[in-house]
């Protein structure tokens, strides 16, 4: 038997009422995702504004009021002997070293007479042991010879004693003199102070002139210390933990992991 024919219905056309087209025009013209980071940041402060660095200082001093230096010592030449051994190497593991270390050498004298050979071995766990074995020996018979056995108190002077860069001078005089000769600009410094576009170099020592010239000198000491320990708890350097972050409405950085933040292109670009 011929299969019988079906009748399809004709389909309807629906016809959009011009208030429903325009909507679905201009709905189209939006970015297809929305998130927050199109809403706008919820500080209008941007850069180096004055507002918004006593905003940053402010919200360091709730979070870490009373910081200082992590590396363990006892006197401004165990300060720079650890400083030295700091370089590219957790202050963790310095302070474990250091503490059998110091045991063993207690003065100047006692590093600039030191077996380098032994030395090596006794910091090879903090890396590069080579070439700190030749820095702490040089800085201790540099010491010895024309200061007299006493960390000097100058940047001039410290700068002319081995393994004693413009970092580590300014550790050791802001934490064994409380002298505000510069900030202290390593890893963290440099990761945090363009996070909170607070410099666009990468250099340190362009990234500590930037510094110097938005805060204010009697905050040196204390800021250095201050960003060095939020990098170290909550501005890590892989998924930083902005959701414990007192700061992050203050920043934008792209690699913010919530809230608003400035898109990578653009972060890149104003870099």
């Amino acid at each position: 038997m011929p299969a019988k024919k079906t009748k399809t219905k004709p389909v309807r056309s629906q016809k959009k009422s011009p208030r429903r087209a325009a909507a679905a025009k201009a709905a189209a013209s939006l970015p297809k995702a929305t998130s927050m980071a199109n809403l706008g940041p919820p500080s209008k402060l941007r850069g180096k504004n004055p507002e918004r660095v006593r905003q940053i200082l402010e919200k360091l001093d709730q979070a870490y009021p009373n910081v200082t230096c992590a590396l363990e010592h006892r006197s401004p030449f165990e300060l720079l002997i650890a400083t030295i051994l700091s370089a590219q190497c957790t202050d963790v593991r310095v302070n474990i070293v250091t503490k059998t270390l110091f045991e063993k050498y207690r003065s100047p004298s006692d590093f600039a007479h030191a077996n380098p050979a032994e030395l090596e071995n006794e910091i090879r766990s903090t890396g590069f042991f080579r070439n700190k074995t030749k820095s702490i020996i040089g800085a201790a018979q540099k010491i010895l010879k024309d200061f007299g056995g006493e960390v000097p108190r100058t940047m001039e002077e410290l700068l002319t004693v081995p393994g004693a860069a413009r970092k580590t001078a300014n550790v050791v005089l802001g934490t064994a003199y409380k002298i505000a000769s510069g900030v202290v600009v390593d890893t963290h410094v440099q990761r945090l102070s363009q996070r909170l576009d607070l410099t666009e170099h990468q250099d340190p020592k362009k990234i500590e002139q930037d510094l110097i010239k938005i805060i204010p000198q009697e905050r040196w000491i204390l800021f250095s210390h201050q960003l060095i320990w939020h990098g170290r708890r909550v501005c890590v350097a892989r998924n930083p933990r902005c959701g414990e972050c007192n700061l992050e409405k203050l920043c934008y950085s792209a690699d913010k992991t919530v809230g608003w933040k400035l898109p990578a292109r653009k972060a890149a670009a104003g870099r």
